[in-house]
Formats: C-alpha cells, structure tokens, sequence
C-alpha cells in the first residue's frame, strides 16, 4: 500500500508540473517577479497537499509567532534539511516569499527547474566559492530590501534522521552582511520522507521555528554554533526515537 500511495504521488506531481511550469513560462513574459513566484508557490502547495491526501503527511507547525512582522522585515531562515518535503512545505508556509540558494544545475531539470529559473532566486556556481558568495550577499541585499526572505540548508545536503551535518557558516555570514536576524528552523521530515527514498510513509512532520538570533556585532562560525545547537537539541526534543542511543549487541 505504501508503495501503491508513493508511485500516486509521483504521477500526481509529475502530470501537475508539467501544465503549471508552462503556465509559469508563459506568465513570466509579462507577470511581475512577486506575481510569478506566488504562481510557481501554488503548484509547491499542490504537492504539499496531495503529499497530506495521498501519502498522509501532515505538517505540524509551532513558532510562527517568531517570524518577523511587516511588508519589508528580513531574515535569513537556516532549515535542517531531511528531505525534499521542507523545500516544498517552506514555501506554502512563509508569508513571504522565499528565495532559495542553490546550485545552479538545478535550473536544466525539464519543466521544474525551467519553472525556477523564472523566479527571482540566488542560484550559484559552487565551483566558484568566492564569486558565488558575493554573488549572494549582493542578491541577498537587494531581495531582503524587498520583503523576500532568503531561506538556506546550512549543512548543504539532506542528512539521514537521527544524523547531523557539517553545518557552514554561509547563511550566516549573509546575516551579518546584511544585518538580519538569523531564523533557526528544525524539521523531522525524514520521519515521513526519508532522504533520497522513494517509499514515503503516513505521519506527522514537525517544524519547530525558533526565536530570531540578531547578526549585528557577530562573528559568522560563533553565531552558527548558536543556529547548530539549537536545531540539534530541538531535533532530539522532536524526534527521540531517532536519537535514542543504540544497545550494545550481546556476545
């Protein structure tokens, strides 16, 4: 049943994005940015929802209040990433829009990523370290001067539940740059969808939103220690079981 509930997944996102990134490519010839990014934002919330219909993953959300109130607050969001389910739920989630750093590549993925590349987003050339963070500070500015919040994985990839990354200073080196609050955000997706799995299981996927932690006076590795430690201890607060320690095996 479970793989039945997947593969119907699949084809629901599959047969959706293709009509909704035409529709975005369309629209992008005389849409504004904001205009396309809500567009693209509204077929993210139809995986989203069928992932709750179909799969039965169901987000449970606490810490909105955190978020920064007014049209044009900033604030850099740092999320642990498990799996693809964050980069989709963020967005249906956050009140404003969103702009992800990613990899450039991402950008050749047929019709998803043709849909992206219409949308005011930092995408990078990680081959150029230096070029590719000025690249984002300078975009970063001029998008959080604009209302847009930019949302990063700080340990780069999706790790396993019950794992940590190597968490980079990068998101925070952007808030000091900028002079934004950090937004630490843990996330127990991998609970429901697990890293590079196809086989998705029925539950509840908690997003814990924290505090805002100001950048202004900080040194980027010290102000990530602080974002690490508190999504690391709210990922064991949220998840124990996937924390809890292994017996020994008996001889």
């Amino acid at each position: 049943m479970l793989l039945i509930r997947s593969i119907l997944h699949m084809l629901w996102m599959a047969l959706t994005v293709i009509p909704w990134a035409l529709a975005v490519l369309v629209f992008s010839l005389f849409g504004s940015s904001t205009q396309i990014y809500w567009l693209c934002a509204g077929w993210l919330r139809l995986a989203v929802n069928g992932g709750t219909f179909i799969l039965g993953i169901q987000n449970r959300v606490t810490g909105m209040e955190n978020l920064p109130s007014g049209e044009l607050s900033a604030c850099v969001l740092l999320v642990k990433h498990q799996s693809t389910w964050e980069t989709f739920s963020m967005v249906t989630l956050m009140p404003h829009p969103l702009a992800f750093v990613f990899k450039r590549e991402l950008l050749y993925v047929p019709f998803f990523g043709w849909a992206m590349s219409r949308m005011d987003m930092i995408h990078i050339d990680r081959s150029q370290r230096a070029q590719a963070f000025n690249k984002v500070v300078a975009q970063g500015k001029r998008l959080m001067a604009q209302g847009t919040w930019v949302i990063m994985f700080p340990e780069g990839t999706r790790i396993p539940r019950g794992q940590k990354g190597v968490y980079k200073s990068g998101g925070t080196r952007l808030a000091i740059e900028t002079g934004a609050p950090v937004i630490p955000v843990a996330v127990t997706s991998a609970k429901c969808w697990p890293r590079k799995a196809f086989i998705k299981r029925p539950g509840i996927v908690d997003i814990s939103i924290g505090k805002p932690i100001e950048s202004v006076g900080r040194q980027p590795d010290e102000l990530m220690r602080e974002v690490e430690t508190w999504i690391e201890a709210e990922m064991h607060r949220l998840d124990p079981e996937a924390y809890a320690p292994v017996a020994a095996t008996p001889r």
